[in-house]
């Protein structure tokens, strides 16, 4: 790839959000210098570049731009048929952004899952593993008073563990991996209904 001899132009997110923590979760795990002077968070200060609001502000100016480099959500690179670049993961090989080396990363946590799923999954041991990854999560209670309510939200909680799977990959989103869906059953069985 020839590359123009012209200064690259990171563009990042002007808001505060979780795209902004994983990706420098990863960037603290692999610079040293970046963990010592920026850090992580949702959001941080900058030391470069320009903001864009939410992932559609990035892919925006990274469209607009000549000279940009971004960083979205799979599904917004996708959806805005944005190019991939490879990124190096922890085994040294480089990896784009996919359904499979997303999956292959969060498959290498299923070993050491905390009860809690709070889990980085980013710089994955994983060898296929795409290194800037992240779970999505979704807050439940663990008791639900109301239990109409409560048998609704554990029927919905199965079907995405099950059915809903099959429709991850045409929205773009990596399906869980198997060991991965066990621990999240024995969660939903954790989750009491009613007044008991």
């Amino acid at each position: 790839v020839k590359l123009p001899g012209q200064a690259i132009v990171p563009v990042h997110r002007s808001d505060g959000s979780g795209t902004t923590y994983v990706f420098t979760d990863y960037l603290t795990k692999v610079s040293p210098e970046w963990s010592s002077s920026v850090g992580k968070g949702t959001a941080v200060n900058w030391p470069v570049g320009i903001g864009g609001k939410g992932n559609e502000g990035v892919t925006g100016l990274v469209k607009q731009t000549p000279n940009t480099i971004g960083y979205v959500e799979l599904v917004y690179a996708v959806q805005n048929k944005l190019p991939v670049g490879a990124v190096k993961n922890r085994g040294g090989r480089f990896m784009q952004a996919s359904l499979d080396s997303i999956t292959a990363a969060a498959a290498s946590a299923a070993s050491n899952m905390p009860p809690d799923f709070r889990v980085s999954i980013t710089d994955a041991a994983a060898p296929d593993a795409y290194p800037i990854a992240s779970f999505t999560w979704l807050l439940v209670p663990t008791r639900i008073k109301d239990a109409e309510k409560g048998r609704a939200m554990k029927e919905f909680l199965a079907w995405m563990l099950a059915d809903g799977q099959k429709l991850a990959p045409g929205l773009q989103y990596a399906p869980l991996p198997e060991a991965v869906i066990g621990l999240e059953r024995q969660a939903l069985e954790r989750i009491s209904v009613g007044t008991t």
